[in-house]
């Protein structure tokens, strides 16, 4: 079967390698699609800091069983995963906390994902298709990193949610900050992303950092309260650091995006606020269950996010321009067929 590896940081490398043997307790997929997100990205430019190469990327899956030895799955049936891959053991998981296991291995960051023809998994990180298309399939994971990241906000009825970062996993963010009934704010400095919130989404208030004086608009928007949930999706160090500066008092702040450096703020002007700094890790099966239903009940329209198609065999030489403003990518989707 044929595989793309990420060599190293800028670099992809077709190989030709056998299909994976079963063992008890795992499944064979065949891959159907991946979708592209910002960790694949920044794995490429070298950014990503939970990774080391060579490494096989891809976590976003739709895919077919095609051999299981779990129960109430079958071959042929339609399916996306939990890819984060928990021991079952430690603090995090016995306290019902998988998401954030201390011995992780996050398919397509930690161990090898899904950008080859077939991937052998555990079997409990299946989730059925529930009659789901393969796109929509392979959108259910970023969307529950929102979900997740909404659920630990626990954001509240008519609130204002500030939301920096308007790429896929923002989106999300925004998609279920809505769902709750929160008054959505987007921010980012890509005027085209912007405008698709407003478009698309349906965002009542968007601000771009690179023209407008954010704190002015956040305090029109607000009535001078500031927002009460401020959430960052960017992973940007001066985005993270400055979003200290957009907290209410007695806001929540929550880290989705991922930084490498040191974070730096007020103490002052944070504890004067009774500020509640969270991070939000990966997502929960309960999240993958919200976002099906969602999926279910037309309340998102996932497929909407999806800006450019790819055939497998032409990642190598596509992958690259995504990380362009100019080709204006929102979410990229591999095709394996």
């Amino acid at each position: 079967m044929k595989t793309l590896v990420c060599t190293q940081p800028g670099k992809f490398d077709y190989q030709t390698s056998t299909v994976p043997k079963v063992e008890l307790g795992f499944s064979l997929l065949k891959i159907k699609r991946v979708g592209i997100c910002g960790t694949d990205l920044h794995a490429f430019e070298g950014t990503q800091p939970f990774f080391n190469y060579p490494r096989i990327l891809g976590h976003e899956i739709a895919a077919t069983i095609a051999e299981t030895t779990a129960n109430g799955f079958n071959v042929g049936d339609a399916v996306t995963i939990i890819p984060y891959f928990n021991c079952g053991n430690c603090i995090a998981c016995n306290n019902d906390k998988p998401n954030c296991c201390t011995q992780i291995n996050v398919c397509g960051v930690h161990i090898d994902g899904a950008m080859q023809e077939y991937i052998t998994v555990p079997n409990y990180c299946l989730v059925q298709g529930n009659g789901l298309s393969y796109e929509e399939l392979a959108l259910v994971e970023p969307l529950a990193i929102g979900a997740h990241a909404v659920s630990k906000a626990k954001v509240k009825n008519n609130e204002f949610v500030l939301v920096i970062g308007a790429g896929p996993i923002g989106i999300g963010i925004m998609e279920f900050a809505k769902i709750a009934g929160a008054q959505v704010i987007a921010m980012d400095v890509n005027a085209d992303r912007l405008e698709f919130c407003k478009a698309q989404l349906k965002i009542p208030f968007v601000i771009n950092a690179a023209t407008e004086n954010v704190k002015e608009e956040l305090a029109t928007i607000t009535n001078n309260n500031m927002p009460t949930v401020v959430i960052d999706a960017t992973g940007s160090l001066n985005a993270i650091n400055t979003g200290f500066e957009y907290m209410a008092h007695g806001a929540t702040y929550v880290l989705v995006g991922l930084q490498k450096e040191v974070i730096q703020f007020s103490h002052p002007e944070f504890h004067k606020r009774e500020g509640t700094l969270m991070s939000s890790r990966n997502a929960t099966r309960a999240d993958f269950e919200h976002v099906l239903n969602c999926m279910k009940n037309k309340l998102i329209k996932p497929t909407t996010y999806i800006t450019h198609n790819v055939d497998f065999s032409a990642v190598a030489t596509q992958f690259e321009l995504w990380l362009q403003p100019e080709t204006k990518v929102i979410k990229a989707m591999i095709h394996f067929e």
